[in-house]
């Protein structure tokens, strides 16, 4: 058994006070309890494994991608048990301790400069050139997350997780897009066990793209990128809800104080979408959701940094 065996397979618990209590039940899969803290690991496995099984990435080969951060680390954490270098594209508008995470698993960083560290179109749109030109160079395999649909399979795990670990009693899975390759792995396992499973959809409110909207400016990490990501596919989703930053920051402050689950922003971003889906479903129902990643990933934020 290596470090990357341990990928997978995290618990999954009921929210006991932030349940409504006249609707639905809220469960949440840990997926902090992935290696480095994030659901990352899972695409970052299947993407560098099948680009190794297909000829892509070869020995000695450099990986590159851009990342807002847990991706980073969940590249690093595989390049460094696969033995490969790692260049990562990532900016300032993103939190010190993912930064370091992925520095310190050997990920070699170039940062973009953000506009007064708001996430937005433009910020991608900077950091995916920087990395299209790095992968220029001999002997490099570009990730190319948004557009890799080798990552969509490394989450049909965590859908079977999920309906193992409910007994097939779910009625609504509620998540967020960044990429869309996890929504779209775990809807697309789903629905085939069970086709009137709801997917619900969240984004910020700032950038509610999805839902029609225009493109904005938000703080809620790595979801939101200001346009639809290629990998989308709305055949999927039953109904999309946007979140305001401060109401999935304020959420993930109140996942913590009251459940004693310290998850990121866009894990707030989830639960206060569920809560939302669990009234009307009701009594009886159950709601699934992600806890993304760790709350030690964003100790430095505004989201839990003492003033």
């Amino acid at each position: 058994m290596n470090i990357l065996d341990a990928i997978g397979n995290t618990s999954l618990v009921q929210l006991c006070k932030l349940s409504p209590p006249d609707g639905a039940a809220i469960f949440a899969k840990l997926e902090w309890e992935n290696p480095t803290g994030s659901m990352k690991d899972r695409m970052a496995q299947a993407a560098i494994s099948r680009a190794e099984s297909d000829g892509r990435l070869k020995p000695g080969d450099t990986v590159i991608d851009y990342t807002g951060g847990s991706t980073g680390a969940s590249l690093a954490l595989v390049c460094a048990a696969r033995g490969y270098r790692l260049r990562i594209v990532s900016s300032d508008a993103f939190s010190r301790e993912k930064l370091d995470h992925m520095a310190a698993l050997g990920a070699e960083l170039t940062l973009v400069p953000s506009e007064g560290g708001l996430t937005n179109k433009k910020l991608f749109a900077d950091m995916i050139e920087t990395a299209r030109r790095l992968s220029e160079q001999p002997h490099t395999y570009w990730v190319n997350q948004l557009e890799n649909h080798d990552s969509i399979a490394g989450y049909h795990p965590l859908g079977e997780e999920i309906w193992n670990q409910t007994g097939g009693h779910i009625d609504a899975f509620v998540h967020g897009v960044g990429t869309g390759a996890s929504s779209r792995g775990v809807a697309t396992v789903l629905k085939r066990h069970k086709p009137s499973v709801k997917v619900v959809i969240t984004e910020p409110a700032e950038s509610a793209v999805l839902s029609g909207g225009p493109t904005g400016s938000h703080r809620i990490e790595g979801v939101g990128i200001g346009y639809v990501p290629p990998l989308w596919d709305p055949s999927l989703v039953d109904e999309i809800l946007p979140v305001p930053t401060e109401d999935a920051k304020e959420m993930a402050r109140r996942i913590a104080r009251e459940e004693g689950l310290f998850a990121g922003t866009s894990s707030g971003a989830n639960v206060a979408a569920a809560i939302q889906v669990a009234r009307r479903l009701g009594p009886g129902a159950t709601v699934v959701t992600l806890m993304v990643d760790s709350g030690l990933k964003y100790v430095s934020t505004d989201v839990y940094a003492r003033s």
